[in-house]
């Protein structure tokens, strides 16, 4: 070799390469590793924090999860996701996405689609009706993580067995003097509260998109139910300002017989109203026409992939992580949320969260009704609220004109963009 210097340089640079090479961590492309943002919602449990730190260190250095947390208040957290990427902000790696912005979200632009072998990765034994809420126009957005839905809650000291519809719970409350609650405040909760009637009486806000269902006989069934409670004796005093804590307070408190709320419900008695709890059953959301089954409510959040990320690959290894069994046990531990994989429903970890009421939210997720898959959607919420509320203001005996209102307001919704 002592000849051919051309050759020693060589072989000397590719053994320095080399070198290098093996120096440059666990990732296996050589480099550190690359930082990605996941702009979500806390959780008061940590589950947030412990599935991020989880999957980073199970990467091997190919990449870091780092979590910027967005506001409380859902509306907030909206307009923040908007205003960033509606500025096309590279900065948005992952997205704790609201089971309702998908459509908005997709339909603008700002979200990969999730594809092949990943898609099916991600959806494998999720519940159909949680994956709805992942999709728009047939296409995959968002990797299902955490679901929830709402129960009937009920005092088993009081009533023998749940009552199967609306009409027989309000009839019993009334007859044991004790209230029912649910949430009919100016906000989300009262769609929430809406859209599950609508679906339960055996139709649809929305067909399409853009295209209002809303057929009037079972429209107006369900009207006629929300507006014969809101009028009742059996309606909580703050029914028009109602929420999921003020319903969870007034069921603590002991006066009322019935409670519509999230599994979070059972957790928080146990905790600050122990003898209630000990008499508190769970059945499913009753029936608004006796003998069509129930749409349960559904909520939750699915992981998506920003459009404008500059690390593609790595965000989805990453959503994929994040959405996996193992973080949706975590937060099942820790935050008390119902899985969105349907075979998780035997695990031990859920079990105990959800001692005694486990297969009622599978039963409930499973037949849910999801609320309307449109870009427009943050519109359409407004013009239900603005149609429906205050409850009290809706007729039981004649709740026409609430349905023509309901039916005009979200024609006119559903023609405008959202978004902005």
């Amino acid at each position: 070799m002592a000849g051919n210097p051309h050759r020693v340089v060589a072989l000397f640079l590719g053994a320095l390469v080399f070198a290098l090479g093996a120096c440059g961590g666990e990732d296996d492309s050589g480099g550190p590793g690359v930082e990605l943002n996941w702009f979500v919602a806390t959780q008061p449990g940590g589950t947030i924090q412990e599935v991020a730190k989880r999957c980073s260190e199970e990467s091997r250095g190919a990449y870091t999860v780092n979590v910027e947390l967005l506001p409380t208040d859902a509306s907030q957290q909206r307009e923040q996701l908007v205003r960033r990427l509606g500025a096309e902000d590279s900065n948005v790696d992952l997205i704790g996405m609201d089971v309702i912005w998908t459509a908005e979200f997709a339909n603008a632009g700002w979200l990969l689609p999730w594809e092949g072998a990943d898609a099916e990765e991600v959806t494998d034994g999720v519940f159909d009706s949680v994956v709805e809420t992942a999709t728009f126009e047939d296409t995959l957005y968002g990797a299902p993580f955490n679901s929830n839905t709402q129960l009937l809650w009920y005092r088993t000291d009081k009533v023998d067995e749940p009552p199967a519809t609306w009409d027989e719970m309000i009839d019993e409350a009334e007859r044991l003097d004790m209230d029912v609650q649910v949430q009919a405040d100016r906000y989300e909760g009262f769609t929430v509260w809406v859209n599950a009637m609508i679906e339960s009486a055996g139709t649809e806000i929305l067909s399409g998109p853009e295209t209002v269902d809303l057929a009037e006989g079972p429209t107006e069934d369900a009207l006629s139910i929300i507006g014969r409670l809101a009028n009742s004796p059996a309606a909580a005093p703050n029914i028009s300002t109602s929420n999921e804590d003020s319903a969870r307070l007034g069921f603590e408190a002991g006066d009322s017989a019935f409670m519509l709320n999230y599994t979070f419900a059972y957790a928080s008695a146990s905790a600050n109203a122990p003898k209630i709890a000990q008499n508190m059953g769970a059945a499913r959301f009753p029936e608004v026409v006796q003998g069509t089954p129930s749409k349960p409510p559904l909520g939750g959040f699915n992981i998506a992939v920003g459009a404008f990320t500059e690390h593609p690959d790595e965000a989805f290894e990453a959503a994929k992580c994040l959405s996996n069994a193992k973080s949706q046990l975590t937060a099942t531990e820790l935050d008390g949320l119902p899985p969105s994989n349907q075979t998780l429903y035997k695990d031990k970890i859920v079990r105990k969260a959800f001692p005694g009421f486990a297969d009622v939210i599978e039963e409930s997720i499973a037949n849910a009704g999801p609320r309307p898959l449109t870009p427009a959607y943050t519109d359409l919420s407004l013009a239900i609220q603005r149609s429906l509320h205050p409850p009290e203001s809706i007729d039981p005996e004649d709740p026409k004109p609430a349905y023509e209102e309901l039916r005009e307001n979200a024609e006119e919704a559903v023609k405008r963009e959202g978004l902005l």
